[in-house]
């Protein structure tokens, strides 16, 4: 179990401190989010590899390949979506506050910071990998289930923005169709779903259950810190968003409420609007 948690903290440690070295040439910190994904995935496997235990046992192959199939469409999805867009409005930002310290907080704040967020919920994967646990489990099955259900909702949602926003007349418009009718963030919450699915499939090995902190965590960021509350904080002065915010939920997908058209003329549009 050591060597598979410093193998893969070495592996995290390296991606990063690449990546700063990238942002840092490139003057673009939102680099790093297009490296999220492709680092669980060289973590995971590294670690696999440098492990005794996992080698024949389906549930670390399980959970890389799952690992492998989000963190390949994340990371393509991000730096598509990131083309000709510059710097990120959040790490904008935080050029902006941090000034002369810009250097050495956007390491240990942005770079680090992000490492030990990604360790943190590969927490499920790793402990897998250390110790595989026994044969096939009903909790197996039901993680497998959730997890490609927040997938297909994640990428849905973000295929929906992407094709939304392609459209010149849905230029600084709010999107109200799709799966973002039912849920201000679908993608923030497949994210958190496909996690919690992931940690089910880790509840099947003997020290499974500390893997819970790894959804907790995702969960906590998207509500707390760096998902829903910085990004609605920039559109609470658009004209249509006091209205959709209103009356769709903002995480967990629900009918709209009652009272306002999605489809009146002051109250269609896109996004940019939720979700970057």
């Amino acid at each position: 179990m050591t060597t598979v948690f410093l193998t893969a903290t070495f592996l995290i440690l390296a991606c990063m401190g690449c990546m700063y070295m990238v942002g840092l040439l490139a003057k673009d910190n939102s680099l790093v989010d297009i490296a999220y994904g492709p680092v669980f995935i060289v973590a995971c496997w590294g670690a696999w590899l440098a492990s005794q235990a996992a080698t024949d046992h389906f549930r670390p192959l399980l959970l890389l390949a799952l690992i492998t199939l989000w963190g390949v469409r994340l990371g393509l999805h991000i730096g598509l979506r990131h083309r000709g867009r510059g710097e990120d409005f959040r790490y904008r930002t935080f050029r902006e506050q941090w000034g002369t310290t810009l250097v050495w907080r956007s390491f240990l704040q942005i770079y680090m910071l992000q490492g030990a967020v990604v360790l943190v919920i590969a927490l499920p994967v790793l402990l897998t990998i250390g110790a595989p646990g026994p044969g096939l489990r009903m909790t197996d099955l039901l993680g497998s289930l959730l997890f490609f259900c927040g997938f297909g909702f994640e990428a849905i949602g973000d295929w929906q923005m992407m094709r939304f926003k392609q459209a010149a007349a849905n230029r600084g418009r709010i999107i109200q169709e799709g799966l973002w009718r039912y849920t201000r963030h679908p993608n923030y919450f497949g994210e958190a779903l496909l996690w919690w699915g992931i940690f089910l499939i880790g509840l099947g090995t003997p020290a499974g259950i500390y893997g819970l902190l790894s959804p907790l965590t995702i969960c906590f960021l998207l509500l707390k810190v760096s998902g829903i509350p910085m990004l609605e904080a920039k559109y609470r002065d658009h004209p249509e968003f006091a209205a959709y915010q209103a009356r769709t939920n903002a995480f967990f997908p629900w009918f709209p409420r009652l009272g306002r058209d999605a489809s009146s003329p002051n109250t269609k549009g896109n996004n940019n609007g939720t979700n970057p």
